[in-house]
């Protein structure tokens, strides 16, 4: 699949920037966030979570919309992303930069769990976990 933006891989060993733009879907932006970080995905939501909290499987966005047709602010830019990113921060970036209500969620064996509880915990952290929890 053609993706419609950019992504700077020379910073760091796991940082790398996800560019937004209008003709950005979802599927590209969970593809290339889950190339990084092969234990954790990311949902995009209809409606935000409070911290601490999950969100409702039937608010999810599918993931062939495109980003403008899913976020609140028309914003483009550029969401940068380190290896000791907290996950609440990462949540908390798309919705103030792009009004967009993301929810990464860890995997443990063969299942999607929300990080919800975890939030406060790094990127990598939760993929590390998932990689253990999923041996």
């Amino acid at each position: 699949m053609k993706t419609n933006f950019n992504v700077k891989r020379d910073i760091g060993s796991n940082e790398f920037v996800l560019r937004i733009n209008s003709k950005t879907t979802i599927y590209e932006l969970q593809q290339e966030f889950n190339s990084h970080f092969p234990y954790l995905k990311i949902e995009f939501f209809k409606v935000a979570h409070k911290i601490g909290e999950g969100t409702p499987k039937k608010a999810v966005f599918y993931e062939g919309k495109l980003i403008a047709d899913c976020r609140i602010l028309k914003n483009e830019g550029d969401i940068f992303i380190h290896d000791e990113l907290l996950v609440s921060n990462f949540e908390n970036e798309f919705f103030e930069k792009y009004g967009l209500s993301v929810q990464v969620f860890r995997k443990v064996g063969k299942v999607w769990l929300e990080t919800s509880a975890t939030d406060n915990w790094s990127l990598t952290a939760q993929n590390k976990e998932g990689e253990e929890l999923s041996l």
